[in-house]
């Protein structure tokens, strides 16, 4: 027998005695030992509120608020003006969006010139999709290419847009996805996150975090022992192992 088999063999007695050896734990005493966990209220109720407040469910945060007595920690009514800036990229507006963004903060745009230049950006795609052709190049030529001079990475996307003018089928053109809904989505997303930070506000919600770190904890954890895991997030049920 050759030594890689040899080592292949014995890696895998090494991993069978691994899963053979694994720690069981039993439901009861899984639930004993977070039942041991303690957490406050307080704090279940304020990452409710930060999941509300950041992403924008301003009528839901206005009940909770009154129902469970959790203070937000930004004015609710700044929130209706950050969706409506959101709604109006979600829509095409770009024009519409940009002018609320200043409303709110004229400093946003003044110091985050990525965000214009892709705000800038969406314009021009919300022109090409809408067959003004002219008027996009003109756009281009005057708006975005004087930026895209100074900023090599503006240029090149600049670049890719303007080729969605050199086809008449953009099913067949490789970055048909700029005019995709999920471009709009992208673009609205960097500016509810911009508009959060101003806000000295998280841009991101902190409960799809903490679930991103159940997984990796349960992950590590399965090489260890077999224990009732939470499966399906959706419904946060413990399921009993497979021994």
């Amino acid at each position: 027998m050759s030594l890689f088999w040899i080592v292949i063999r014995r890696l895998a007695e090494i991993e069978e005695r691994m899963a053979t050896s694994k720690k069981v734990i039993t439901r009861d005493e899984w639930e004993k030992r977070l039942n041991d966990v303690k957490i406050r209220k307080e704090d279940m109720n304020k990452l409710v509120m930060n999941f509300l407040v950041t992403e924008g469910y301003v009528e839901a945060a206005e009940k909770f608020r009154m129902e469970s007595g959790t203070e937000p920690d930004i004015d609710l009514a700044t929130i209706s003006d950050r969706m409506a800036v959101k709604k109006a990229v979600q829509c095409g507006n770009v024009e519409d969006a940009i002018e609320k963004v200043n409303d709110l903060n004229p400093e946003i745009l003044d110091t985050n010139p990525q965000l214009f230049f892709h705000l800038q950006q969406q314009r021009l795609i919300e022109l090409i999709r809408n067959g003004k052709i002219e008027e996009a190049l003109e756009f281009a030529q005057e708006e975005l290419a004087p930026r895209g001079e100074e900023n090599q990475s503006f240029l090149e996307e600049l670049e890719r847009t303007v080729s969605l003018l050199a086809f008449e089928d953009v099913s067949n053109c490789p970055v048909g996805e700029l005019l995709d809904i999920s471009q709009r989505l992208k673009t609205a997303s960097e500016v509810n996150a911009a508009i959060l930070t101003s806000q000295s506000h998280e841009k991101d919600p902190k409960l799809p975090s903490l679930l991103k770190m159940l997984i990796w904890a349960q992950n590590q954890l399965d090489e260890k022992a077999a224990y009732p895991r939470i499966n399906d997030l959706s419904k946060a049920t413990l399921e009993d192992p497979a021994v």
